[in-house]
């Protein structure tokens, strides 16, 4: 069985991916940012940028039929590797009982002003 779910962003369609895949008993979410889909704004704030980043996943997983308990696998992509130890405090707050297996990668990413990019892996519920 293979779902794909949509957040209704734009880049979907015009990039060719869907925020999710739903392929058997998982779900793999791409890498979301810190943009609120709804205004289509983005927190200059990188503490901010992460918490949107959880509210995207966790919206997708969702859609899903997935949640934020069911993520065994987390990457987590920021453009500045100084941003990263602030943001422990959202990352715990998220996946401190899950405690998926993670890894942390310096890129560039496609806008300036994401500071962000993190996506998942999680089992259907």
């Amino acid at each position: 069985m293979k779902k794909l779910i949509s957040s209704g962003s734009e880049f979907e369609l015009r990039m060719g991916y869907s925020r999710a895949v739903v392929d058997d008993n998982y779900v793999f979410v791409s890498g979301c940012t810190g943009f609120d889909y709804q205004s289509m704004s983005i927190s200059d704030q990188v503490i901010e940028q992460a918490e949107q980043c959880f509210q995207n996943i966790d919206s997708a997983l969702i859609k899903a039929g997935s949640a934020m308990s069911e993520v065994v696998r987390v990457r987590y992509i920021f453009s500045d590797r100084n941003d990263f130890e602030p943001c422990w405090p959202v990352l715990e707050k998220y996946f401190g009982a899950v405690r998926p297996a993670a890894t942390m990668i310096v890129a560039g990413l496609f806008d300036s002003r994401m500071k962000l990019e993190i996506e998942v892996t999680a089992r259907v519920a």
